[in-house]
This record gives structure tokens, C-alpha cells and sequence, in this order.
């Protein structure tokens, strides 16, 4: 084959013309509403964006807006906004971050850990351990999900990235067929701590119940699922129910019992006026 020619200044960069194609269009980005502005993104994540060019930090940060309104309901879509802002800005840590958490709420395990490994790479921050080890489990490797969590940079964690990561241990155990390990990785301090509900208790809790159940030991469970329900005052887990159905009972839906109330008065309503 032939040899590149150098150029006249010593360089042995190739002077054949390149065949160059159309130049591909990249993929649209999802439409952001038009009352979405940067003023609506947190300070301290809009301070981040001081290296990009302010037309540039503006788009990036009206899609990351839109990530945090699309994804308790439309993880999918809050994705697609996440990809968006990567393309715009892939140099600035807090927004591969954000990204990360995207992909993992979507369920899309590879590129979420290959995110967060590219935020933890460039921010020299671990508090993305929790989520790295539990996407390492969606990917179908709990032997990784355990390294992360014994590795050096685990101690670093705060209490609430603790508790996290050993909800995503106890998981991990679980995934394993070691039942009581996972029951066992859930005995930390915070589980029986005093004072008031934290933000993690309700689900670290909920977590030791289950834990409990798969190994068989049910009272037990059902004290930790009323515990759980307790400090539940968000509803983010479903241990009212979970309680409910171990003990054989049913619970109404008082927003549901009030429908059918108000579509039966409805009813009797139209039955008077054909009788009338």
C-alpha cells in the first residue's frame, strides 16, 4: 500500500484528498416547552455550566429542567433530554451525573455505569457508588456490585449513601442465593437508629422486611414492614400493603371508595330523571 506523503514541514499527515459524504445530521432533541428557563435549574448545578458558552449553557440547562420534571413519570423521555444535554455539554461532570441517574431510572443499566463512571472519573467524587453497584446487578453481575461495595471508596460515603449501598449489598446477596447475608447486610446502624424518620428509613426498613420474609422469618418481617409503613409518610414504598396482605386484610382506598360513591349517586341521579 502507499505510504503517506509528507507534507513540506515534516509532517506525515496524508495529503489525499478526503472523500467527504453529507455531513450527518445529529439526532433531533427533544422539544423543551417554551416557559422552561435556566433561571428554573438549582444555582449551584447552573454554576457547572460556566465553561460552556452561555447560549449553549442555557439550552443545557432548560433540558436538564426538563430531566427533573419528566422523570418520576416519564423516565424514557427525561432520557432522551439527558442525551440531549450530553451532546451539549459531555465535558461537564455534573451533567454526565445527571445523565447517569436518567439512564438508571430508565433502566438502561450500561450506559447509566458508563456515565457514572465518566462523572466519578471527572468530579473525583464516590457518592455514585450506590448507583454504580446497583446497575452492575441490572447488567446481571452482583460479584461486581459486592467489589464496589467493599472498595476504599465506600468508606468515604455519607450515612445516607450507606444506607443505599447496603440496600443494593443486601440485593446483591439476594441475587446470589445467600438469604441471610442480604438479611445481615441490612443490619446497620441507621436501621435501628432513634430520633426522628430520615429520608432513607422508610426504605431501608422496607428492605430488611423483605429480606426477612425471603428467609422465612415472617413475624419478624411483619414488625419491620409496620415499622416501615410508620416513617412512610411520602408513600414511597408500599409497605402498608405489603403488611396488609401478610396479615389477610384488605385495605380501602378511600379515594377510590369516594369514585364509586360519587359514579353510584350519579347513577341513582340518572335513574330519577327517567323514572321522572
Amino acid at each position: 500500500s502507499r505510504s503517506p506523503r509528507l507534507r513540506q514541514d515534516g509532517s506525515d499527515r496524508d495529503e489525499r484528498p478526503a472523500l467527504l459524504g453529507p455531513r450527518r445530521a445529529g439526532p433531533a432533541e427533544p422539544r423543551v416547552p417554551d416557559d422552561v428557563t435556566p433561571a428554573d435549574l438549582e444555582r449551584s448545578v447552573r454554576s457547572e455550566l460556566r465553561s460552556l458558552s452561555k447560549a449553549n449553557a442555557d439550552e443545557v440547562a432548560r433540558h436538564l429542567v426538563m430531566i427533573g420534571r419528566l422523570l418520576p413519570d416519564d423516565p424514557d423521555q427525561a432520557y432522551a433530554h439527558a442525551m440531549a444535554a450530553q451532546r451539549r455539554a459531555g465535558r461537564v461532570a455534573v451533567v454526565r451525573e445527571i445523565v447517569g441517574v436518567a439512564a438508571y431510572r430508565a433502566g438502561r443499566w450500561a450506559e447509566a455505569l458508563s456515565e457514572l463512571r465518566a462523572a466519578r472519573r471527572m468530579s473525583g467524587s464516590s457518592h455514585l457508588l450506590p448507583l454504580m453497584a446497583d446497575a452492575e446487578r441490572g447488567l446481571g453481575r452482583p460479584e461486581r456490585a459486592l467489589d464496589l461495595a467493599t472498595s476504599p471508596e465506600a468508606q468515604s460515603l455519607s450515612a445516607a449513601e450507606k444506607v443505599e449501598l447496603a440496600i443494593v449489598v443486601s440485593g446483591a446477596r439476594r441475587d446470589l442465593g445467600q438469604g441471610d447475608a442480604a438479611v445481615v447486610a441490612l443490619q446497620v446502624p441507621q436501621l435501628t437508629a432513634s430520633g426522628p424518620p430520615q429520608p432513607y428509613t422508610a426504605r431501608l426498613r422496607y428492605a430488611y422486611a423483605d429480606a426477612l420474609l425471603g428467609v422465612g422469618r415472617r413475624d419478624e418481617a411483619l414488625h419491620w414492614f409496620a415499622r416501615a409503613a410508620a416513617a412512610d409518610s411520602e408513600g414511597l414504598t408500599d409497605a402498608d400493603e405489603r403488611l396488609a396482605e401478610l396479615q389477610g386484610l384488605d385495605i380501602i382506598d378511600l379515594e377510590d371508595q369516594s369514585d364509586l360513591e360519587d359514579q353510584s349517586d350519579l347513577e341513582d341521579q340518572s335513574d330519577l330523571e327517567d323514572q321522572s
